[in-house]
C-alpha cells in the first residue's frame, strides 16, 4: 500500500493559497482517479483506491501545515505504511514557480509542515513532491520584517496570471506520482525534475 499525503491548511479561508499546493495536486490527483477524500481517519480527511495497479491512501491532514507530522505519524501506524511507501506533496519557497522536484530524503529546509513530519517519523526517509512557489523579494525589508513577509507570502492566493502556471502543473503532479509508483524514482526524477 502506498499513502500519498498533501499538504496545505484546512478551511476554505485558505483553500487557494500558495502554501496549500499540495491539498490542490491531492485533491486534483483523488478526482482524475475517482477516488473520493470523504473519509475521516487520523486528523485527515482520507481516500482509498488504486493508482498504477497500486493500492493507495490519499490524505489531507486537517492538523493545519506545522503539526502536519501528527496526521502523517498516526496515519503511517494505522496503515502500516513504511517511509518507503510514504509521498508527500507540499510547497517550496526556493523553486522557481511551477518547477516540480522529486527526491527521496533530506532536511526539511525550513519547511515547517515537512519539519513536523521529519520530527513526528522520526526520519527523514520518505518521497517528496515540491512544488514551486517561488519567495517574495524580501531585499529592502529589515531582517524583524522578512519572515513575516514570508508568511504573508505564502498565505496569500496565487495571482491570476500564477493560477495559470498552477493550472498546467497540478495534472503533471499527477502524472509524476504515476511514473513514481510505476517506474521508481529515478524514472520520475529524469522525467519531472
Amino acid at each position: 500500500m502506498k499513502l500519498i499525503i498533501g499538504l496545505g491548511n484546512p478551511g476554505q479561508y485558505y483553500a487557494h493559497n500558495r502554501h496549500n499546493i499540495g491539498f490542490m495536486c491531492l485533491s486534483h490527483l483523488a478526482r482524475t482517479q475517482g477516488i473520493r477524500l470523504d473519509r475521516k481517519k487520523g486528523n485527515a480527511r482520507t481516500g482509498t483506491g488504486e493508482i498504477a495497479g497500486h493500492e493507495v491512501v490519499l490524505a489531507r491532514p486537517q492538523t493545519g501545515m506545522n503539526l502536519s507530522g501528527d496526521a502523517v505519524y498516526r496515519l503511517v501506524n494505522r496503515y502500516r505504511v513504511s517511509a518507503e511507501d510514504l509521498v508527500i506533496i507540499h510547497d517550496d519557497l526556493d523553486l522557481p514557480l511551477g518547477k516540480v522536484r522529486i527526491r527521496h530524503g533530506g532536511r526539511s529546509a525550513g519547511h515547517k509542515g515537512i519539519k513536523s513530519v521529519i520530527n513526528h517519523l522520526g526520519s527523514p526517509d520518505f518521497y517528496r513532491i515540491k512544488v514551486g512557489i517561488g519567495r517574495p523579494d524580501t531585499t529592502d525589508l529589515p531582517a524583524r520584517e522578512k519572515e513575516a513577509a514570508v508568511v504573508d507570502y505564502v498565505l496569500s492566493d496565487f495571482s491570476p496570471d500564477e493560477k495559470k502556471i498552477i493550472a498546467g502543473i497540478i495534472p503533471q503532479v499527477g502524472e509524476a506520482i504515476m511514473c513514481l509508483l510505476d517506474h521508481g524514482l529515478s524514472a520520475a526524477m529524469n522525467r519531472y525534475n
